[in-house]
């Protein structure tokens, strides 16, 4: 397949989501008694744009932007860790916001690596296999299925890593936060259908993953 630059644009809007996930995710907001991360209002994005990448595209290529997203969320880290380094101007008094928010302690950076690597591929997986088993129909039973295991896994592996033990876990919060994920991917299902049916149109293209190698670690 030739790239083409509405695939660009997907991964684009997937890698920023989920970078900026990563960094609102030390926020932790609450409604009441729903404590959730901060990440929960953009996060759900990588999993609907993930979910179109494969059914369009197919997931030898979902898989590249996974990882693509990983390195890119890589670099992000390293650099704000660097610039954390750097010394501050005599005048700059933010270093503590600055530690604070990019600083990224090691058990988060972990919780976020684990979790978006775990839910991402299986995500994918069940989203390709369910498309050759239903012949590439109930495309909304698709994306909500993979939602329900990727996020579900995804939610439990990074609160669980990054929460558990300190004072800002909530054992509830994977509940909270995986029914609001889940929830947003079904309200986002007629803006799925359409950009589907679109790039399906534009690309020409409709891939099943019939005698696809799903080893995520095959490049």
């Amino acid at each position: 397949m030739n790239v083409s630059h509405r695939f660009v644009i997907i991964s684009a809007i997937y890698v920023t989501a989920l970078i900026t996930a990563n960094i609102i995710s030390v926020k932790v907001i609450g409604f009441g008694s729903v404590v959730v991360p901060a990440a929960i209002i953009i996060f759900p994005l990588s999993y609907i744009f993930g979910d179109i990448l494969t059914e369009v595209y197919g997931y030898r290529w979902a898989r590249r932007v996974i990882w693509l997203g990983f390195g890119c969320n890589l670099i992000f880290v390293l650099f704000s860790y660097l610039g954390q380094l750097l010394p501050a101007a005599s005048f700059w008094t933010d270093q503590p916001a600055y530690e604070s928010i990019l600083g990224y302690a090691p058990r988060l950076l972990l919780a976020s690596v684990c979790g978006y690597l775990v839910g991402e591929f299986v995500n994918s997986f069940i989203m390709a296999k369910m498309k050759v088993a239903t012949k590439g129909r109930w495309l909304w039973a698709r994306t909500i299925g993979s939602t329900v295991f990727g996020q579900g896994l995804d939610t439990a592996i990074f609160i669980v890593i990054a929460y558990v033990g300190t004072a800002s876990f909530v054992p509830l919060m994977i509940l909270y936060h995986w029914l609001i994920k889940v929830g947003i991917e079904a309200l986002a299902t007629p803006i799925t259908y359409k950009t589907v049916n679109y790039l399906k149109r534009k690309e020409n293209i409709d891939t099943y993953d019939i005698d696809t190698n799903f080893n995520p670690f095959k490049f």
